[in-house]
């Protein structure tokens, strides 16, 4: 419904700067009246949307005038957007932030919080205060991840335009709970990328990309990025529960970037993070196996070296974190990625009898049986010895033709049905034919 009507609407700035700030609350930081917020319609409850929530809401834009310039409703159709990244007018981040779900309001908002000295070609006036009728359709936090398991809510934002980066030194506090249970409050430091051996979960720690020097936000973690399947003895938390942490990045030092090493130090460094990678990986922590041997792999794929030998040591370290991946994968039951890191392999070393085997794993999981039949059978030309590929070319060719046998049944039964079909078209019409005459 609407919020105003044009009888409202005062004709100049000033009248209506009166009229808002007699009516309404100044929302804006400084207090500079540039965003005046008059609550039409109270929301839900006392929770307000945080920096980088998800935020749905429906808009009507007008001109002092009256003139309506812009509806989301006259198309249908909600407006979403991450409250406080800049990435609306500044008037919209502010009063967004002060609103509860449900509440519906008007806003008056001045040229430098709206559409500035240049306005809006064939719409807004340079220069031009706006008024906006808005209402709080939703708001959900951020979510960090494409599986949805970790999500953010930030109750201060950071300072500066750095993150941590994986390897980086960062200085936390944590606290983490779980059912509205404190299991975990203190201050501490860790590697990023390597939070587990800190007792802190992989879902704190894929975090630390995103965060900034002095923000204050609340992780929600899906089991996978808590304490997963096992739970934690530690905690005394149980398996497959969420959990929420509140962090605070105190400070922290990045580590050097791919550009900012040499080769000799490159080399120096990666027997230490592909032993870090194979310890979590020989404990079952698969994810933050990957973040390691991923390292390996951003501090080589670009480097050309100099010389015969230094491009096969180059060579021979993206090998060996290319078919850790894999195997990683493997487990993780990400199959594309094991067939992609071990096509890095096989682009470099057609006959790497590790790579073919576990592209042929991957493919037969699935269920690609000529392909992953042709590796095995690739396996045995490098490595006629290799019964494991022998047996599971076996296997191949068990699922061919237990394939084969399904298609002729599909085949058989969807033929059965067109005659049977064709039959009753045919008795029908015999039937038609004799009613005419």
């Amino acid at each position: 419904a609407e919020m105003t009507t044009d009888q409202d609407l005062p004709m100049d700035s000033q009248s209506a700067t009166a009229m808002f700030a007699a009516k309404g609350l100044d929302v804006t930081p400084n207090k500079d009246q540039g965003v005046i917020k008059i609550v039409k319609c109270p929301g839900l409850g006392a929770e307000q949307p945080m920096i980088g929530d998800r935020v749905t809401v429906h808009y009507t834009g007008k001109l002092l005038t009256g003139k309506t310039f812009d509806c989301s409703r006259d198309r249908k159709e909600p407006f979403c957007f991450n409250v406080g990244r800049g990435q609306v007018l500044k008037a919209w981040d502010i009063c967004v932030l002060s609103m509860q779900k449900g509440e519906a309001c008007t806003l008056l908002c001045k040229p430098d919080y709206a559409y500035g000295p240049p306005g809006n070609p064939d719409k807004i006036p340079p220069n031009s205060s706006v008024i906006f009728e808005m209402e709080l359709v939703n708001f959900e936090g951020e979510l960090l991840t494409d599986d949805s398991g970790i999500m953010r809510r930030i109750k201060v934002k950071g300072d500066g335009y750095t993150n941590p980066n994986d390897g980086a030194s960062v200085d936390v506090h944590l606290e983490g709970r779980c059912a509205g249970r404190l299991f975990d409050c203190r201050d501490v430091s860790f590697i990023v990328g390597e939070a587990e051996d800190r007792g802190i979960p992989l879902g704190v720690d894929r975090a630390m990309d995103k965060m900034q020097r002095g923000e204050h936000c609340v992780l929600y973690l899906k089991p996978k990025y808590a304490f997963g399947s096992e739970g934690s003895a530690v905690y005394k938390i149980g398996p497959d529960e969420d959990v929420v942490y509140e962090v605070i990045l105190k400070d922290f030092q990045r580590a050097k970037e791919s550009w900012e090493m040499d080769l000799k130090e490159k080399l120096e460094i990666f027997v230490g993070v592909k032993h870090k990678g194979n310890q979590y990986f020989k404990a079952g922590r698969y994810l933050q196996a990957v973040i390691q041997y991923q390292r390996i792999v951003s501090w080589f794929e670009m480097e050309c070296g100099t010389g015969l030998e230094q491009q096969k040591k180059i060579q021979e370290c993206l090998l060996t974190a290319h078919l850790n991946l894999a195997l990683c994968f493997l487990r993780l039951k990400e199959f594309s990625q094991v067939v992609d890191n071990c096509n890095k392999v096989i682009e470099c070393d057609e006959s790497n009898e590790k790579a073919l085997y576990r592209r042929g794993e991957a493919r037969l999981l699935r269920n690609e049986f000529n392909l992953a039949r042709a590796d095995f059978q690739q396996v045995l030309l490098v490595n006629p010895s290799n019964r494991a590929a022998r047996a599971q070319i076996s296997i191949c060719q068990t699922k061919i033709k237990e394939h084969h046998e399904q298609d002729k049944r599909t085949y058989a039964n969807m033929f059965k049905k067109f005659a049977e079909r064709d039959a009753k078209f045919h008795e029908s019409c015999k039937g038609c034919s004799l009613r005419k005459v």
